[in-house]
């Protein structure tokens, strides 16, 4: 089984940025622990800050692997692009948010991805990731 992890904008300064809301670990360190915790899965991870490099992976990967998981970040809210490329492939994708976006700036109560994603995990954390992995997985 293959899975494409991808992060949207900022999620580059996870462990650095705003450590109080994201935590103090980077995605990298979380990644191999994900490895581990997931031998069976061949895991592959991709961020980029640049929305059209994000819609290309999902083109990428949008037709050949099991399922994404996608934390479009910033983009979450403004991307119709995004939007559109999930709505175009095949391969399902969970979406996942570390913090609880609900509880944060209204601005950010609102995804243009969702309804295109099969699901939504916010609020746990980087455990979000393994929350989707499970699901994407479970047989």
């Amino acid at each position: 089984m293959k899975i494409q992890i991808i992060n949207g904008p900022n999620l580059n300064l996870l462990g650095k940025r705003e450590t109080s809301i994201y935590g103090s670990e980077s995605f990298e360190v979380y990644f191999e622990t994900l490895k581990k915790r997931f031998p069976s899965v061949e895991l592959q991870y991709y961020q980029s800050n640049i929305e059209g490099e994000l819609v290309n992976k999902l083109h990428e990967v949008g037709f050949s692997f099991d399922g994404i998981i996608l934390n479009a970040g910033a983009y979450t809210h403004t991307s119709v692009a995004i939007h559109d490329a999930i709505a175009g492939i095949k391969t399902p994708v969970v979406e996942v948010h570390i913090s609880n976006v609900y509880s944060r700036e209204e601005f950010r109560h609102k995804s243009l991805i969702t309804s295109k994603c099969i699901g939504l995990i916010t609020g746990f954390g980087l455990e979000g990731y393994a929350m989707a992995l499970s699901y994407l997985t479970r047989g």
